[in-house]
């Protein structure tokens, strides 16, 4: 593709030329092709690429509200420093010489493990700026790293650890191919650019459920089950039960038991583990209907005696619960036994672009999972693969082990759980440093606040290639000059680790030569992504690198250890009576976790008819939802596409946080991953 040369154009009754330039949406993981009008300082208008090859031309309100989040009212445009309760402005090099001699003086005392790092997603869609993070975190040598990972997908990377033997197995749906989709806790339709990137989204469910069979589980009847071939409702947290129902009688009738043998261990511990989930108790477990259950079955029995395959695909209904593991694991487990795994029409794996892994051996994961020590505040808690569960950052500052913290680029208040107990611990740092385009609560608590360019200020690549739909990457140059003292994260950081003592970058390169470094191991050569914009190569499936990976892990695990004793845990508990009410976090069109409040997205808690006539709450007007750990406040909106019990919440507000109803108590007993879905609430008129 040739780039799309930034050409003036005459903009008629304005006397202004407009600049416009070819670039790429980092809003989210879905990196939409974009053209972006400027007049050269302000950012006018953003719209869809046709040309681009994957989005072609597709937006979202998301992506085109970027020219709103560069000219936020509340934009950081200086460096700030806290003097006594309030922050004010100062220079770049009293900034970091004054966080440098107090992070130098803490890791003196204190050591290394007193600095905390957390990789927000600001910084995580900033490549440079995410490298060179992640090189000073290396330099300084603290095991306290902290990420989105474990507020809403850590079930994934644990088993693909667990199962597939290493964390680097991302798997997608090969939607192109797939003509049996069965989506689980996941919305596409609405947050499309989560662990599955899905340019417009409604024209490919469509064809999904125009092509073949396409089925939803979800409490809510979502966006995305309005296209399904059907839908089904359980309780949330228990789609374990229907997914363990579904593995138990595809090895009763319908696996291929020879390739289960050859490419494969644990079969008869998985069919031991799946035994109780018969149609009764499944159905009971997940509060559907039996018959529901054997039509599901009878489709996935009758498509794979055609020589079909299954497209499992699960979404943060699933991770954020907590069964999440048992339920991943089961999904994985169907897709195996039916020979989906790495086939077409079923699973592929992601062999990265700028870091190819089909190009060398990834190491063989233990049968107990990547697990490392954890934080000494909560000894019953471990690292996993090098990293600890948001969940225990308060304890670990309230102890005196973590005595600043890094954000790069994360809103801590809306994102971590038990904001009642977070803030009042964050204001008892002695450094706390966020990297932040736009003002917020969490930049009020910060002590030093340090202003990153935008999206439209940095040239930038694709830093999370393989979480795309492709085997690709994507460039683009700035759009705009810097507002301000802004400066690039890279840069920043660089020169933090230079006055700590740290040489972690040439100080004098610009943002694409600290790209051109990023980009060295890349499937094709930095020059001409960046003169082409995007580039592509041909994904092979089935993929060797798979296979000659699971050569030498003896196959694929079905029956991962920690998995079967979370299961049994899980079981014994799961006839007891259910909650009343529970509540689910949702994403919404024109709102991404902490970001773009601008847009106006209301909190609308969505509620069945009959759980609001038993609570007296009515249409439209004020609800409050709350338990033992806290409460917040929204519009309600009664509808018959919720099943009772089930009060779902849109999450990342300010002003209607939703991680007040968590605690960081409540968390996965292998993980440590705060529970998010299926916590008990209770509702009143506000």
């Amino acid at each position: 593709m040739t780039r799309l040369a930034t050409h003036p154009a005459s903009t008629e009754g304005e006397g202004r030329t407009t600049l416009t330039v070819r670039s790429f949406c980092r809003i989210c993981t879905c990196v939409c092709g974009i053209l972006v009008d400027t007049d050269g300082q302000n950012v006018l208008h953003v719209r869809g690429d046709r040309d681009h090859p994957i989005s072609k031309g597709y937006t979202c309100p998301k992506g085109r509200s970027i020219p709103q989040i560069h000219h936020h009212p509340d934009r950081l445009e200086q460096p700030l420093m806290r003097v006594g309760d309030t922050l004010v402005p100062t220079g770049w090099d009293e900034l970091l010489d004054d966080l440098a001699g107090r992070l130098r003086a803490i890791i003196d005392e204190h050591g290394p493990s007193a600095v905390g790092f957390f990789f927000g997603s600001g910084v995580g869609m900033d490549a440079a700026g995410y490298r060179i993070g992640e090189a000073l975190f290396h330099a300084i040598g603290t095991p306290a790293k902290f990420s989105p990972m474990t507020i809403d997908g850590t079930a994934k990377t644990l088993v693909a650890d667990l199962v597939g033997a290493t964390p680097a197995f991302n798997g997608r749906p090969d939607y192109e191919n797939a003509d049996f989709v069965l989506m689980i806790g996941t919305n596409p339709a609405v947050s499309h650019g989560h662990n599955i990137p899905m340019h417009s989204p409604n024209a490919q469910l469509k064809e999904h459920a125009a092509r073949g069979q396409f089925w939803v589980i979800d409490p809510r009847r979502s966006e995305s089950a309005r296209f399904a071939t059907r839908h089904l409702a359980p309780r949330p947290g228990t789609d374990y039960a229907i997914l363990g129902h579904l593995v138990r009688e595809v090895l009763r009738d319908g696996a291929d038991r020879e390739f289960i043998a050859a490419r494969t261990q644990g079969v008869d511990a998985l069919t031991a583990a799946v035994e109780p989930f018969t149609r009764e108790r499944a159905a009971a477990i997940a509060d559907v209907a039996a018959s529901d259950l054997d039509d599901l079955v009878s489709a996935i029995r009758a498509h794979l005696a055609n020589g079909g395959r299954l497209a499992v695909e699960t979404g943060t209904g699933v991770t954020m619960s907590s069964t999440a593991n048992v339920a991943q694991w089961f999904a994985w487990a169907l897709s195996i036994i039916t020979d989906s795994m790495n086939q077409p029409g079923g699973t592929w794996f992601h062999p990265g672009f700028a870091i190819p892994l089909d190009g060398f051996e990834l190491p063989v994961s233990p049968v107990e999972g990547s697990f490392g020590p954890g934080p000494a505040s909560r000894p019953g808690v471990r690292s996993f693969i090098g990293e600890w569960p948001c969940a225990v950052l308060a304890d670990e500052i309230e102890a005196g082990n973590i005595r600043a913290l890094l954000n790069l680029g994360g809103h801590l208040v809306t994102a971590f759980p038990d904001t009642e107990r977070l803030v009042p611990a964050l204001g008892k740092l002695d450094v706390f440093a966020t990297l932040e385009i736009i003002a917020n609560e969490t930049t009020a608590l910060s002590t030093h606040v340090l202003p990153t360019k935008d999206q439209t200020e940095r040239a930038d690549v694709t830093l999370w290639d393989f979480l795309a739909q492709h085997v690709s990457a994507q460039h683009t140059p700035a759009v705009v000059a810097p507002v301000g003292q802004r400066r690039s994260a890279w840069w920043m950081l660089a020169e933090l680790g230079r006055r700590m003592g740290y040489e972690l970058a040439d100080l004098s390169l610009t943002d694409d030569m600290m790209l051109a470094g990023i980009e060295q191991y890349a499937r094709r050569p930095f020059a001409e992504l960046a003169e082409a914009g995007i580039a592509q190569v041909e994904r092979e499936l089935p993929a060797a690198w798979i296979d000659r990976h699971l050569d030498r892990a003896g196959g694929w695990r079905l029956a991962p250890p920690p998995l079967l004793a979370q299961l049994d845990t899980i079981l014994a508990a799961a006839d007891a009576a259910p909650d009343a009410l529970v509540f689910t976090p949702r994403r919404q069109r024109n709102h991404l976790n902490s970001q773009l409040d601008l847009l106006g997205e209301r909190v609308e808690v969505q509620v069945n008819p009959e759980d609001a006539r038993v609570h007296g709450i009515a249409h439209g007007e004020p609800i409050r939802v709350s338990n033992a750990n806290g409460a917040i406040t929204g519009t309600a909106v009664v509808d018959e596409g919720i099943r009772r019990g089930t009060v779902s919440v849109p999450h990342g507000h300010q002003y209607a946080n939703v991680n007040r109803l968590t605690s960081q108590d409540d968390i996965d007993p292998v993980t440590g991953m705060a529970h998010y879905s299926g916590v008990p609430v209770t509702i009143a008129p506000a």
